[in-house]
């Protein structure tokens, strides 16, 4: 990956170059400390695709490398004195610039801080040079655990595309203009399979909302409860709205969904994704899900909900690039990290049960981006004996697909689980409710769901619903032909 930094980086004017370096910074500094407090503000990924970031590959791949290198960085840095000069600067960056130095490309002096570390250059390399022999190695590479040396799977980019603006046919065409490889998932559908890689982060299709950068896992849920196009439907905790203009795409346009958030900041970037995507049948309310009463009229008609609840998020680790950091090599285990998970289960369980509540619910899906039984089958389970005194029972919501839940308890094989190394995607859990007296026909829905094209089945139903009009009103043009004829013959 060092050549890929200089390769990025090296026709850069220094004043960017610099930029980027000091962005890198910026982020390597807030993921350690969210990292040390186990309170991750914010993925790496999310961070660097800022509107406020510039050169965003240079400095997406300045950030791996700096925290790939990490520990190596740390031991040669501790031969040096830079950490203890006059002018002491920010220690991360400090790792950007060894590591760009080290690894990437001959730092340039651009600025007082590349100076500091211009000044040690000699020392930085020679530490490096002492620590290859006297572990044996010939690679710096070599240096770090062999996780780390693995670089992951190579994950599809996965794009949906957004029915409510663009057909999937037309989004085909007009990516395929730029992109050699574009293929249609088999599972969901709208959902196009790109190469590993592909940034369309500033794709006028992505800029307009046509199409949605959305991972397949993501889609599963929305495409689970797979409503009917009049649906009223409620998704319980919805920001930041992907999956909840999947819902709005997948009714059509039609029906009514409402979407909940709690936090303020996170509700205007709901609206937002509302807005861009073109979801008329959507209403943003800011309110804590758990505070609705299902009693009210607005909601007495909720037949479907999607609840994905706040959770570890143990399954994004690979795509969030968490493997990078300080903690993916220790024992995650710890007293501290299995009350978070307590609590979060014991919050997920209060959140279904709630869900349970409405009196004209038809079906109900629960999903995590989690991998943790606790926050998966074991939040099921709890629920489950008072599902179906409700009249609820799991439903498999993909018949097609493999991978099952853990077999804890029976039924547990038609929930759905995925894996980020073996599916290449993010680790996801979902679970289908179903009312008994309409299982029969989710059962048929989703089984014909699987067999549909990627136009979508409220398509399907629009053009079924078209092609009656269109008979009867050649019935009635029919009958008037027929009565003014008559008119005439008397």
């Amino acid at each position: 990956m060092g050549k890929e930094v200089g390769d990025v980086t090296a026709s850069m004017r220094p004043q960017l170059l610099g930029k980027v370096r000091r962005q890198a910074a910026k982020v390597v500094g807030t993921l350690l400390k969210g990292d040390a407090d186990r309170r991750a503000s914010a993925s790496m990924k999310s961070l660097i695709y800022a509107p406020s970031v510039v050169a965003k590959k240079a400095t997406l791949a300045l950030t791996c490398q700096t925290l790939k290198y990490l520990p190596v960085l740390k031991e040669v840095i501790a031969f040096t004195d830079l950490l203890s000069g006059k002018k002491k600067m920010p220690v991360e960056l400090v790792y950007v610039l060894v590591c760009d130095l080290l690894f990437g490309q001959d730092v340039t002096d651009t600025g007082d801080a590349e100076k500091q570390v211009l000044t040690r250059k000699s020392a930085l390399r020679s530490a490096l040079a002492r620590l290859l022999v006297k572990r044996n190695v010939s690679s710096a590479e070599e240096l770090l655990p062999l996780e780390a040396q693995n670089s992951g799977p190579a994950i599809p980019r996965y794009v949906r595309v957004n029915t409510l603006k663009m057909s999937t046919r037309k989004a085909i065409t007009i990516l395929r203009e730029s992109i050699k490889d574009v293929e249609i998932d088999d599972l969901i559908q709208d959902l196009l399979v790109l190469p590993p890689g592909t940034d369309l982060h500033k794709h006028p299709l992505v800029l307009n909302g046509s199409i949605v950068l959305q991972g397949k896992a993501s889609c599963m849920p929305a495409q689970a409860l797979s409503p009917a196009c009049d649906w009223e439907v409620l998704d319980a905790c919805a920001a930041p709205g992907n999956k909840t203009v999947h819902l709005a795409a997948l009714m059509a346009g039609r029906g009514k969904i409402t979407a909940c958030e709690i936090n303020e900041k996170r509700a205007q970037r709901l609206q937002e994704t509302v807005r861009l995507t073109g979801a008329t049948n959507v209403t943003v309310r800011q309110q804590d899900f758990l505070t609705i009463d299902p009693t009210l009229p607005e909601f007495t008609k909720v037949r479907g909900i999607l609840l994905d609840p706040s959770c570890s998020g143990s399954g994004t680790t690979v795509q969030r690039l968490d493997h990078l950091l300080p903690s993916a090599g220790t024992d995650k285990n710890d007293d501290q990290e299995k009350d978070r998970i307590e609590q979060l289960a014991r919050f997920q369980e209060t959140a279904l049960l709630h869900a349970l509540s409405f009196p004209s619910l038809e079906k109900l899906v629960y999903s995590t981006c989690s991998i943790h039984q606790r926050e998966n089958e074991d939040v099921v389970l709890a629920v489950l004996p008072h599902a179906k005194e409700k009249g609820f029972e799991l439903s498999n919501p993909f018949p097609s697909w493999p991978h099952r839940g853990l077999p804890v308890f029976e039924g547990a094989d038609l929930l759905i689980r995925t894996d980020a190394l073996r599916d290449k995607m993010d680790g996801f859990f979902v679970a289908l409710f179903v009312r008994k007296s309409s299982s029969s026909t989710s059962k048929k829905a989703s089984d014909e769901l699987e067999s549909l094209d990627p136009e979508g089945h409220c398509e399907k139903e629009q053009d079924a619903r078209t092609s009656l009009q269109r008979r009867r009103k050649l019935k009635r043009q029919r009958k008037k032909e027929q009565q003014a004829l008559n008119a005439k013959i008397n």
